[in-house]
Protein backbone atom coordinates (compact mmCIF):
# COMPACT_ATOMS: atom_id res chain seq x y z
CA UNK A 1 0.00 0.00 0.00
CA UNK A 2 2.87 2.33 0.96
CA UNK A 3 4.23 1.66 -2.36
CA UNK A 4 0.67 2.57 -4.47
CA UNK A 5 0.88 5.93 -2.34
CA UNK A 6 4.34 6.44 -3.57
CA UNK A 7 3.73 5.61 -7.27
CA UNK A 8 0.55 8.29 -7.40
CA UNK A 9 2.71 10.72 -5.70
CA UNK A 10 5.20 10.39 -8.37
CA UNK A 11 2.48 10.00 -10.88
CA UNK A 12 0.91 13.37 -9.62
CA UNK A 13 4.13 15.19 -9.31
CA UNK A 14 5.18 14.29 -12.75
CA UNK A 15 1.85 15.60 -14.21
CA UNK A 16 2.48 18.96 -12.69
CA UNK A 17 5.73 19.23 -14.31
CA UNK A 18 4.70 18.38 -17.53
CA UNK A 19 1.31 20.76 -17.41
CA UNK A 20 3.77 23.53 -16.14
CA UNK A 21 5.79 23.44 -19.16
CA UNK A 22 3.43 24.11 -21.48
CA UNK A 23 3.05 27.60 -23.33
CA UNK A 24 0.91 29.82 -21.11
CA UNK A 25 -2.26 30.91 -22.57
CA UNK A 26 -1.94 33.94 -24.58
CA UNK A 27 -4.24 36.81 -22.77
CA UNK A 28 -6.85 38.26 -24.95
CA UNK A 29 -7.45 41.85 -25.68
CA UNK A 30 -10.73 43.22 -24.79
CA UNK A 31 -12.39 46.23 -26.43
CA UNK A 32 -13.56 48.52 -24.17
CA UNK A 33 -17.26 49.53 -23.11
CA UNK A 34 -16.97 52.81 -24.80
CA UNK A 35 -16.42 51.72 -28.58
CA UNK A 36 -19.57 49.62 -28.21
CA UNK A 37 -21.60 52.44 -26.81
CA UNK A 38 -21.99 54.39 -30.24
CA UNK A 39 -23.79 57.31 -28.85
CA UNK A 40 -24.92 55.81 -26.00
CA UNK A 41 -23.64 56.61 -23.18
CA UNK A 42 -25.69 55.87 -20.26
CA UNK A 43 -28.26 53.65 -18.97
CA UNK A 44 -31.38 55.47 -18.44
CA UNK A 45 -34.63 54.19 -17.10
CA UNK A 46 -37.89 54.63 -18.93
CA UNK A 47 -39.29 56.82 -16.52
CA UNK A 48 -36.04 59.27 -16.69
CA UNK A 49 -36.80 59.57 -20.69
CA UNK A 50 -40.21 60.42 -20.27
CA UNK A 51 -41.36 57.27 -21.94
CA UNK A 52 -44.19 55.14 -20.71
CA UNK A 53 -46.31 52.26 -20.71
CA UNK A 54 -48.56 52.53 -24.14
CA UNK A 55 -51.33 54.30 -23.32
CA UNK A 56 -54.79 52.33 -23.23
CA UNK A 57 -57.09 53.01 -25.90
CA UNK A 58 -60.32 54.66 -24.82
CA UNK A 59 -62.27 51.74 -26.33
CA UNK A 60 -60.41 48.48 -23.63
CA UNK A 61 -61.71 47.61 -20.12
CA UNK A 62 -60.03 46.82 -16.81
CA UNK A 63 -62.19 43.64 -15.38
CA UNK A 64 -61.32 41.96 -12.25
CA UNK A 65 -62.78 38.55 -11.22
CA UNK A 66 -63.64 35.27 -12.15
CA UNK A 67 -65.63 34.60 -8.59
CA UNK A 68 -68.11 31.76 -8.92
CA UNK A 69 -70.29 33.38 -5.50
CA UNK A 70 -71.96 36.59 -5.60
CA UNK A 71 -71.14 37.15 -1.80
CA UNK A 72 -66.99 36.64 -3.14
CA UNK A 73 -67.85 39.67 -5.69
CA UNK A 74 -69.23 41.87 -2.61
CA UNK A 75 -66.45 41.87 -0.86
CA UNK A 76 -64.10 42.11 -3.96
CA UNK A 77 -65.97 45.11 -4.64
CA UNK A 78 -65.87 46.06 -1.14
CA UNK A 79 -62.31 45.35 -0.51
CA UNK A 80 -61.68 48.00 -4.20
CA UNK A 81 -64.03 50.50 -2.50
CA UNK A 82 -61.45 50.73 0.74
CA UNK A 83 -58.52 51.46 -1.76
CA UNK A 84 -60.51 54.37 -3.72
CA UNK A 85 -60.48 51.67 -6.78
CA UNK A 86 -63.95 52.67 -8.45
CA UNK A 87 -65.32 49.25 -9.18
CA UNK A 88 -69.22 47.78 -10.94
CA UNK A 89 -70.57 44.67 -11.62
CA UNK A 90 -70.68 43.45 -14.73
CA UNK A 91 -74.02 41.97 -15.33
CA UNK A 92 -74.33 38.39 -17.44
CA UNK A 93 -71.30 36.77 -18.87
CA UNK A 94 -68.19 38.13 -20.59
CA UNK A 95 -67.19 36.43 -23.54
CA UNK A 96 -64.76 33.64 -23.22
CA UNK A 97 -64.39 33.89 -19.19
CA UNK A 98 -66.05 32.09 -16.89
CA UNK A 99 -67.87 33.87 -13.31
CA UNK A 100 -68.59 37.13 -11.82
CA UNK A 101 -66.80 40.02 -12.65
CA UNK A 102 -66.00 43.70 -12.01
CA UNK A 103 -65.53 46.53 -14.20
CA UNK A 104 -62.09 49.03 -13.01
CA UNK A 105 -63.57 52.68 -13.70
CA UNK A 106 -61.04 54.01 -16.48
CA UNK A 107 -59.37 56.43 -13.18
CA UNK A 108 -59.01 54.00 -10.84
CA UNK A 109 -56.85 51.49 -13.36
CA UNK A 110 -53.81 53.21 -12.54
CA UNK A 111 -54.12 52.00 -8.60
CA UNK A 112 -54.61 48.59 -9.31
CA UNK A 113 -50.83 47.67 -10.21
CA UNK A 114 -49.66 44.30 -10.25
CA UNK A 115 -48.64 44.71 -6.30
CA UNK A 116 -52.52 45.23 -5.54
CA UNK A 117 -53.39 42.62 -7.63
CA UNK A 118 -50.95 40.15 -6.48
CA UNK A 119 -52.79 40.89 -2.73
CA UNK A 120 -56.02 40.56 -3.92
CA UNK A 121 -55.38 37.03 -5.19
CA UNK A 122 -54.13 36.04 -1.92
CA UNK A 123 -57.55 36.78 -0.33
CA UNK A 124 -59.26 35.79 -3.25
CA UNK A 125 -58.91 32.49 -4.87
CA UNK A 126 -59.22 31.77 -8.61
CA UNK A 127 -59.18 35.84 -8.91
CA UNK A 128 -58.06 36.98 -12.61
CA UNK A 129 -57.72 40.30 -14.39
CA UNK A 130 -58.32 40.76 -18.32
CA UNK A 131 -58.29 43.75 -20.87
CA UNK A 132 -61.26 43.66 -22.49
CA UNK A 133 -63.05 45.72 -25.02
CA UNK A 134 -65.51 47.69 -23.76
CA UNK A 135 -68.19 47.81 -26.14
CA UNK A 136 -71.21 45.34 -25.44
CA UNK A 137 -70.30 44.83 -21.44
CA UNK A 138 -73.51 45.82 -19.61
CA UNK A 139 -72.57 46.89 -16.16
CA UNK A 140 -74.75 46.93 -13.15
CA UNK A 141 -75.13 50.72 -12.94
Amino acid sequence: MRWLFLLLLVLNVFYYVWHQQEAPLKVKDVAPLSLYKGNQQEIRLLKETGVSAPPRRRDECLVVGGLSAREQLEALRQRLVSLDIGAVPVAGQLPGADGLWLKISPESERLLDQEVLASLSNDFKDLKHKIIFCQGIATGE
